[in-house]
């Protein structure tokens, strides 16, 4: 099979104690509407921020390369790598 590119939006939280929290992520259509469903996220009551990203790979095996950032809105840290 051929790859794929899955593009979600994810929102992030900050818990009791401050810590970031990554909300629900929503898969999307297409990298535009990742970017759009984003930007509306990092909008919502209690939301600090939020990404749009795509991953690439082949979901027959289960491989996927890196997740690839499209863009982040609000108050969310540079490295991701360690949510």
């Amino acid at each position: 099979m051929a790859d794929i590119t899955y593009y979600v939006a994810l929102p992030f939280v900050q818990d009791d104690r401050g810590e970031l929290v990554a909300g629900n992520a929503e898969e999307c259509q297409s990298a535009a509407t990742a970017l759009r469903r984003a930007e509306m996220m990092s909008r919502m009551p209690g939301s600090i921020g939020a990404v749009a990203f795509s991953r690439t790979g082949d979901p027959m095996i289960g491989e996927f390369g890196d997740a690839r950032l499209l863009r982040k809105f609000g108050n969310v840290p540079d490295d991701l790598g360690g949510l």
